[in-house]
């Protein structure tokens, strides 16, 4: 069985779709489409698929069996909807939206079309972070007590120039968190479970022109009664590693990019020697830290692979709608307790409005 692909948005991120779907056996990419002509034509050329003027157009293309959706984040449902609605299965950059409702489009017009839906987090499918969640299915850390999550980055100001939508509520959907950390709170959640209450602080500190937050942190308590922090920045120069952390009463780990950099447990496991030992050799280098564009496709390609076994057996994708809705919902439950200056209950009630959410986050 083989598949085609479209591209929708042409930007950055569709280098990377197109690499992945390049690795893939089975598959190619036959179609892309951009609002901005030009876009969608340079990738055309550089890939050798058909350049679409026209989403109606591409999506009514017999070729395209999947669509990869990488507009602007505030801009992800009316592709998604209008794809899943045309048949095609749908592969949704993260976020999978910027508000609940708008998730919930999203996830509500693929099951009413029958397609399958993934929300794009290639981080779960990191060797180490596999490591991690065996670790915490077979109870190797004991009771969890904490749960981290460091995401400590710096991007330009020109970074946020370079496009209008950058920055802002609208489009973007928030700032460190919801662009730049939701991949590591993502994780978190996987890791520790859901989260139940939240409390926060955010501010744009080193930034100009933008409304969104460029400092944020968040305590965050687990429903098995962990507890932890969510730290995210895009004004800590020269830009960090992000980091996880899982703690417990038997165990803790930790994990920079996608090297176990802390493996100590209380119980000994065979698979620990040679763990330890692969940790002596880091292979990860800055990862999207300072450079957006530093960062691998292999993960991508492990996640399109596993939307494409979904596909022919008829299952769900390891990270679906819902799994994309999670992170979502943390976030903006974390912008509500920073703007409220009060504890955040989770799951929220209502969609929080997309507004400027503290006066000294008004761009300047």
């Amino acid at each position: 069985m083989s598949f085609g692909f479209g591209i929708i948005g042409c930007g950055m991120i569709a280098q990377f779709h197109a690499r992945a779907i390049a690795d893939l056996r089975g598959a190619k990419l036959v179609a892309c489409y951009d609002t901005a002509p030009a876009a969608a034509d340079r990738l055309a050329q550089a890939t050798g698929c058909t350049a679409y003027h026209d989403l109606d157009a591409m999506l009514a293309d017999p070729a395209v069996d999947i669509v990869a959706i990488g507009t602007p984040s505030g801009a992800h449902m009316e592709p998604a909807v209008a794809a899943a609605r045309a048949g095609k299965h749908v592969i949704v950059e993260k976020p999978l939206e910027i508000t609940l409702r708008r998730c919930d489009r999203i996830i509500e017009a693929c099951q009413q079309a029958g397609v399958v839906l993934s929300t794009v987090f290639p981080s779960r499918f990191h060797d180490s972070s596999v490591e991690l969640r065996r670790a915490v299915d077979q109870g190797r850390f004991g009771r969890l007590t904490q749960g981290d999550a460091i995401v400590k980055w710096y991007r330009t100001q020109e970074y946020y120039d370079s496009g209008a939508w950058r920055g802002t509520w609208q489009l973007d959907g928030g700032g460190a968190l919801m662009n730049q950390a939701i991949h590591s709170v993502d994780l978190l959640l996987w890791l520790m479970g859901p989260a139940v209450e939240v409390c926060a602080m955010t501010g744009l500190l080193a930034h100009r022109r933008i409304a969104v937050e460029d400092v944020a942190v968040a305590t965050v308590g687990f429903a098995n009664g962990a507890i932890g922090v969510i730290e995210a920045s895009t004004a800590v120069y020269p830009g960090y590693l992000k980091r996880i952390e899982i703690h417990g009463d038997e165990g803790s780990a930790a994990m920079e990019e996608e090297d176990l950099v802390r493996w100590d447990f209380a119980k000994p496991a065979k698979r620990d020697a040679a763990l330890q030992h692969a940790m002596a050799d880091r292979k990860s280098g800055g990862g999207g830290a300072a450079d957006p564009k530093a960062i691998g496709h292999h993960g991508h390609a492990r996640q399109f692979r596993d939307v494409l076994e979904a596909i022919k057996k008829g299952r769900r994708p390891l990270i679906d709608g819902q799994e994309g809705r999670r992170s979502v919902e943390l976030i903006l439950a974390i912008y509500k307790a920073a703007e409220t200056g009060r504890a955040v209950k989770l799951p929220l009630s209502g969609d929080p409005a997309l507004k400027a959410r503290k006066a000294g986050m008004a761009a300047r």
